[in-house]
């Protein structure tokens, strides 16, 4: 393809870009608000209160009664209060306002609430906007922490500066257990990285952090009892038990827990480099670099091993203040237990039956441990067995079903299936999916057992650099999943909700968008001075996504070691460019009304920008070997885009293309669908819909509008499917 046919369309790009952007600000001036999660009840009246350099905020109730205010509570406030600074662009009073009848803000707080937040914690709160004053009533200091975060958001600008409008809320949790797992056993997090993912979870109202502290390829946390766990286990990255405490302290004074996980008797190949004899096979051990379920497991026959796991155990109780502690206890490899004669004559002896037997008299062991300890245990869906106390939480993995199936048999339990953002899915799935779903079999009584559930960050894929980019903004959508009311699940709504919050959870200091950025950087090389070329790459990561699922662990091989700095890790779950070109494809194919010239423009300005961008990134890959992979990506991107302009040409011209057409343009398409350098282009079904409509135009008017579009994409689909 030459160069010159992209210049025309590129020079009329420029307003119909500007076009949507000023159509797209006056859509969202229109909207409602922009809260997330969405509060239990909510009313917008009439009014609004104007937020000014004479903010201030005063603390009433039970806490102001006794002379002081809770820490908890002050730092919260001041952290509100510069953010809402920042957004504003103005300067408020330092401190608490003497006069509650003339503060902007009054917080009502009645208690401080549990020392140590607890599930069981009641973090409800009330808020009364009206003209002339805020009042926020809660029960308990974390209550206001959450009412804060609400108050922040309802931040608004209008022609007389800002405001927050005049609003009636009442708002509770749906789930007591809201949660984000991070892996720091396989990939390491620093502190810094644990720190801010904090801010960003207490900004969408979670309140468990679950760290995964052990695994084969590394023991994380500092055991002054047995050094050897972290000193062999670690390669020096792991948390000094004083570190562990800032991070607990960090998280409580947000009205966050913190869930240690002490992954057995399998993932525990780092235990054995440092103590191979608690293994079920002899050493030496080394620590794991590559991913995958391993062999190593703890032997249960072995007295010794429930020594040191007293001894640890007890250790880490004292660290860790939670009611909780997790074991893991997932993905167990039976082969090292069916390989040891001893291991297999005690099955015999004890009556175990088999393997599965075995690992739950060592739960059985482990959970009289952890009881001693003052802990209960909670573990992934394999520790579930009938002799085990019913006051322990299972973990699902596995699907609603299991769970649902825990809770029949009387055991509490939270929901992580559906909710891996490892596996790079859209933030609309993760959204639909509920830990009790609309059709489910659960009593009420079986209901109040599922407590929630926990977004998970598995870290085989992930840096320190690339994590924030995996978690958000994309667990804001889960978060409100577990505080919201079912009923609220407007997939739209929640994206344009989700664009606003992904941009405020900069302010707490989250690099989901700034480290892309700076990557993609990178991935010029030399040219990164170059804006155009920068650009350019931009143009091809916005409409790609990393593949799903595992399928990126058989197509790159990696360990431990690998710089995870390729197109894979630059490109970032669920386009925004793809949804807007869906967006778009819908307007101009399915909807008869308003002006269909515009939305030509719209769906045309898009593919010409990006047909340019493939044609133009080969001559730039040649000055950078990193980018390399995306050569075959650049051809991809340049003729997917000619295709779906072609069919625009055919639709406007009203004339169905030939059958040979249809056949190659559709072949081309499925060939560019083929996943390469572990991504996938996002905005392949769009235009395969193009082609469709093209070539079925003369059915359309033997059809109703909602007829036309079902035929379309079911058309669609069957290709995709073949």
């Amino acid at each position: 393809m030459g160069i010159s046919r992209w210049i025309l369309p590129v020079l009329i790009m420029g307003c119909v870009l500007s076009f949507i952007h000023n159509e797209s600000a006056a859509q969202g001036a229109a909207t409602t608000h922009n809260l997330m999660p969405v509060p239990a009840s909510l009313r917008f009246n009439s009014g609004r209160l104007a937020i000014t350099p004479s903010f201030t905020i005063a603390v009433k109730g039970a806490i102001a009664v006794k002379g002081h205010s809770d820490a908890r509570l002050l730092a919260a406030i001041d952290r509100m209060a510069r953010r809402l600074e920042a957004r504003a662009g103005l300067t408020f009073a330092r401190g608490l306002a003497s006069d509650a009848a003339a503060a902007t803000l009054v917080i009502q707080s009645q208690s401080a609430g549990k020392a140590i937040p607890a599930v069981d914690e009641d973090e409800s709160y009330s808020l009364e906007v009206s003209n002339s004053q805020a009042v926020m009533n809660a029960p308990t200091v974390v209550g206001a922490l959450r009412g804060l975060e609400t108050f922040l958001q309802l931040l608004s600008g209008g022609a007389d500066g800002y405001y927050i409008p005049a609003v009636s809320i009442q708002d509770k949790p749906r789930f007591p257990w809201r949660g984000l797992m991070i892996d720091i056993g396989r990939h390491w997090q620093p502190m810094e990285v644990i720190k801010r993912n904090l801010d960003g979870m207490a900004a969408v109202k979670l309140n468990v952090l679950h760290l995964h502290i052990t695994d084969d390829q590394g023991f994380r946390i500092e055991s002054k009892k047995y050094p050897k766990l972290h000193q062999l286990g670690s390669d020096g990255n792991y948390y000094t038990q004083a570190e562990m405490r800032e991070i607990i302290e960090y998280a409580r004074m947000r009205g966050i827990r913190v869930v240690p996980e002490f992954d057995m008797p399998g993932h525990t190949t780092s235990w054995f480099v440092g103590y191979p004899e608690l293994a079920s096979k002899p050493g030496p051990y080394q620590i794991e670099r590559r991913w995958g379920v391993f062999g190593p497991v703890m032997d249960p026959t072995n007295e010794q091993l429930y020594k040191l796991l007293d001894g640890f155990i007890g250790e880490m109780a004292a660290l860790f203040p939670d009611a909780y502690m997790h074991i893991g206890g997932d993905e167990v490899e039976a082969e090292d237990w069916k390989e040891n004669p001893k291991i297999q004559a005690f099955i015999q002896e004890k009556g175990l039956k088999d393997n599965h037997g075995l690992q739950a008299y060592f739960n059985q062991r482990l959970s009289k441990i952890l009881i001693k300890h003052g802990k209960r245990m909670i573990g992934w869906d394999e520790i579930l067995h009938p002799d085990l106390p019913k006051d322990i939480v299972v973990q699902s993995w596995r699907g609603p079903q299991s769970l649902a199936e825990a809770a029949k048999k009387g055991f509490t339990g939270i929901l992580s299936n559906g909710y891996y953002i490892d596996l790079i899915e859209p933030a609309w799935r993760h959204y639909l999916n509920d830990p009790i779903p609309e059709n489910t079999t659960l009593t009420p009584e079986e209901q109040r057992l599922i407590l929630g559930g926990e977004a998970t960050m598995w870290s085989e894929w992930v840096s320190p650099e690339t994590i924030d980019s995996r978690i958000w903004p994309r667990t804001a959508a889960i978060a409100e999943r577990f505080w919201s009311p079912r009923e609220v699940k407007d997939v739209d709504d929640m994206y344009r909700r989700l664009a606003v919050v992904r941009v405020q959870l900069e302010d707490v200091g989250l690099l989901h968008k700034k480290n892309p950025e700076a990557m993609l950087r990178r991935l010029a090389g030399d040219l990164s001075g170059d804006e155009y070329v920068v650009e350019t790459i931009k143009k091809l990561v916005d409409v790609i996504e990393p593949v799903k699922g595992y399928k990126r662990g058989s197509m790159q091989k990696a360990t431990q070691f690998t710089p995870l700095t390729r197109l894979a890790d630059v490109a970032r779950p669920d386009s925004d460019a793809a949804r807007e070109l869906a967006k778009a494809t819908t307007g101009l194919l399915y909807v008869d009304s308003g002006d269909r010239g515009d939305r030509v423009d719209r769906v045309s300005a898009m593919l010409t920008s990006w047909g340019y961008a493939g044609h133009s990134l080969p001559s730039i890959i040649e000055q950078s070997p990193i980018m390399d992979e995306a050569l075959p990506l650049a051809k991809d991107l340049e003729e997917i885009s000619e295709i779906g302009l072609e069919g625009i040409k055919y639709l406007n011209q009203r004339n169905a293309p030939s059958d040979e057409w249809r056949a190659s343009r559709i072949a081309r398409l499925e060939a560019a669908a083929i996943p390469k350098a572990a991504v996938e282009f996002a905005i392949i079904q769009p235009i395969k819909e193009l082609v469709i409509a093209a070539a079925e135009q003369e059915k359309r008017k033997m059809m109703s509008a909602e007829e036309w579009k079902k035929h379309v994409k079911s058309l669609a689909a069957e290709k995709k499917k073949q």
